[in-house]
């Protein structure tokens, strides 16, 4: 089976040759150093080219190879715009003939960057054998920019030679980190794929460096859909990872919201059940289609106990601090949160932490570190809160995770 990272992996390297291919033509053909028969062709080909017209581009180009006893100044000039309009317009033979003879001729950097592109066209005609060769080439010749590691890990994919993507992209990280620069995204990616296909370990921290780095909702997606099936992950932190979804803007289904709106009613928070809902509806995720009508009984109900609890919960807060043991308070405390009284929210939490005797202990710093996180005066203390959890069921992870979630 396909990871789901695989396709995102790989997704750049067939746009590689097409990237970069206005890059060997002449901006502009001057005059002087061609033939008129030859240079008013060319112009014409270029000034196709800017407007994105490949195909009558390649046909100028072969105007002006029609031309006889060419100069090597004319054929240079031909060899170039021809590889630029053929790979826009596809033809990768003919691309592959005109940078082939334009390799002849350059050396050094300017070589390593032509042998990138062969290495791309060859790719694009699935000779492998081929490209593996000029992406050689093109290191030798000192290009170890991120199009060629692209197209590294490309071959070494479709080769299955996982270890080998492993391996460099791990070295790739290492250096960066050591450096103390950002990991390449690339890299991350293609590492995180390659552990995931292959089972080896790390997976889940790769998938954190790229959150931490560059939190796109596919890696959001990626993290989050496998959370809930780690081993050892409690049901009962399900409404969290949908929270998470939430925060993170991969929330997007209807049953996703209704899901977490039951979740929030049977959690006794029913003001975040509203909120949701509410959400919903402005998203049209709800309120629409054949079970529109469940949808506004849901939110009806989801007022209903909002209502009640925002009139009962100052006397619910002094039966929690009259309880032997926490936990009442925590709860309390979170509702208070939910209810948009998130300093409140803190003071009483904190006080249901010091008292004890609590059944989940880390669960109730995570609803602190949540709780921080809302409130301007103790926001500054959440991600040490949400650093702090422990634990094998998901609670630490879900700390962590908050972390990450852009401001």
């Amino acid at each position: 089976m396909k990871s789901p990272l695989h396709a995102l992996a790989l997704a750049v390297v067939p746009a590689l040759v097409v990237a970069s291919a206005l890059a060997l033509a002449p901006g502009t053909v001057h005059a002087q150093a061609l033939r008129p028969e030859v240079g008013r062709p060319l112009q014409q080909a270029s000034e196709y080219l800017k407007t994105g017209k490949a195909r009558e581009a390649l046909a100028k180009v072969r105007e002006a190879e029609a031309v006889p006893n060419r100069t090597a100044a004319e054929q240079l000039t031909i060899d170039r715009m021809k590889a630029a309009a053929a790979q826009r317009a596809g033809d990768f033979q003919a691309a592959i003939q005109a940078l082939e003879n334009i390799a002849g001729r350059t050396s050094g950097a300017e070589l390593g960057q032509i042998a990138e592109q062969l290495a791309s066209a060859y790719a694009q005609q699935r000779n492998n054998a081929k490209a593996s060769e000029w992406v050689a080439k093109a290191v030798a010749a000192g290009n170890s920019g991120s199009g060629i590691k692209q197209m590294q890990s490309y071959l070494q994919s479709v080769s299955g030679d996982y270890s080998a993507i492993s391996r460099d992209a791990a070295a790739a990280i290492a250096a960066a980190e050591q450096a103390g620069r950002k990991p390449d995204e690339g890299d991350l990616l293609r590492l995180a794929d390659a552990q995931q296909r292959t089972g080896q370990p790390g997976y889940t921290n790769t998938l954190e460096k790229l959150l931490l780095g560059y939190p796109k909702k596919d890696y959001w997606n990626a993290y989050l859909a496998r959370l809930p099936r780690k081993t050892g992950f409690s049901d009962r932190l399900l409404l969290d990872v949908l929270r998470l979804r939430l925060a993170s803007g991969t929330l997007n289904k209807t049953e996703d919201f209704m899901e977490m709106a039951q979740l929030a009613l049977q959690a006794g928070v029913p003001g975040e059940g509203r909120r949701i809902v509410e959400r919903g509806f402005a998203a049209n995720a709800l309120g629409t289609g054949p079970e529109a009508d469940r949808h506004r009984r849901l939110r009806d109900l989801a007022l209903k106990q909002e209502g009640e609890q925002k009139a009962a919960i100052t006397t619910q807060a002094g039966e929690a601090a009259a309880q032997p043991d926490g936990n009442a308070l925590v709860q309390v405390g979170y509702a208070y949160v939910t209810l948009g009284e998130a300093d409140r929210g803190v003071e009483l939490i904190e006080q249901g932490i010091a008292k004890g005797n609590l059944k989940r202990p880390q669960d109730a710093r995570l609803r602190l570190g949540l709780a921080q996180l809302q409130s301007t005066r103790h926001k500054a203390k959440a991600a040490q809160t949400l650093r702090s959890l422990q634990g094998t069921d998901g609670v630490a992870e879900i700390g962590r995770l908050w972390t990450l979630v852009p401001g």
